[in-house]
């Protein structure tokens, strides 16, 4: 026994000092993150850096209690040097002039974050790390993802207020709540993938409604942006981009929720010939 918690211990140690390389080389991507402006700005940003680091480290102090799988580590870091990038990096910068990077900022969250986050499996690796104090805190959470269809209203609402416009200003023109609307995202995305791709058997109906009803709701948004002749979100954000942020969210944002929905479908179609 003994000799498989130092094997995993050594595999973790691997992993996380893979993943430390990787940020350490990829400085440019942070090049014009938050972290390097003044004010705050770089309030905000070193408040959604510790964040975020902390959330890693709770999962890597986890690891050395429960040793995850090589393949669910790896995918784990890799997601978090996605969203730090995501997050920090240059395309936040683009998103306070564009409404297609901004968007491109929200789907990466919603629709690749999220649920690739899921699919590393990390609660027994985030429960070890946090104890019972963390356990406070994602309790709730993972008994609303017991209700996928509750789970997808509490995720559409979140995007919906999020693009009315006179709040989707309110995030740009502020970097605090730019990061509320940020840690809004992951948070109710987070919930909606679990309740999803962790759905029981009993829960998989549940589960495709709530996965469709988010793909229709979605798209519609994406289409009222995408044909809207009226710029909603001000003058100096031209309609032309307006329009390709609402293809993103459309086209491209609905591919995750086909693939969602097909893998439901598969486990589903399998569970009812057994």
């Amino acid at each position: 026994m003994a000799g498989v918690n130092i094997a995993g211990r050594t595999r973790c140690a691997g992993v996380v000092s893979f993943a430390v390389a990787a940020l350490c080389q990829s400085t440019t991507a942070f090049a014009h993150n938050p972290l390097t402006s003044s004010g705050q700005d770089r309030a905000a940003g070193l408040l959604s850096a510790l964040l975020l680091l902390g959330f890693w480290i709770l999962y890597v102090r986890g690891c050395l209690r429960v040793s995850p799988a090589r393949s669910r580590a790896l995918l784990f870091h890799g997601i978090f040097f996605l969203c730090a990038v995501t997050v920090l990096g240059p395309l936040d910068d683009l998103a306070a002039t564009s409404t297609a990077a901004h968007m491109t900022q929200h789907m990466l969250m919603i629709v690749v974050i999220a649920p690739l986050w899921v699919m590393s499996r990390p609660l027994p690796q985030i429960s070890a790390g946090g104890g019972r104090a963390g356990a406070l805190l994602w309790r709730p959470a993972l008994r609303l993802a017991r209700y996928p269809v509750y789970a997808a209203y509490l995720h559409g609402a979140v995007i919906w207020f999020w693009h009315l416009p006179w709040f989707y200003m309110v995030a740009v023109n502020n970097p605090w709540w730019h990061s509320v609307e940020h840690a809004s995202f992951l948070l109710t995305a987070g919930i909606f993938w679990w309740a999803i791709l962790r759905a029981s058997a009993a829960r998989f109906p549940a589960a495709i409604v709530a996965l469709l009803f988010t793909l229709m709701h979605t798209g519609f948004l994406g289409a009222l942006l995408s044909l809207s002749q009226v710029q909603f979100y001000g003058e100096a954000r031209g309609l032309a981009d307006q329009q390709l942020a609402g293809l993103i969210m459309w086209v491209a944002g609905a591919v995750p929720y086909f693939l969602g929905l097909g893998v439901l479908l598969y486990h589903w179609y399998n569970r009812r010939l057994a």
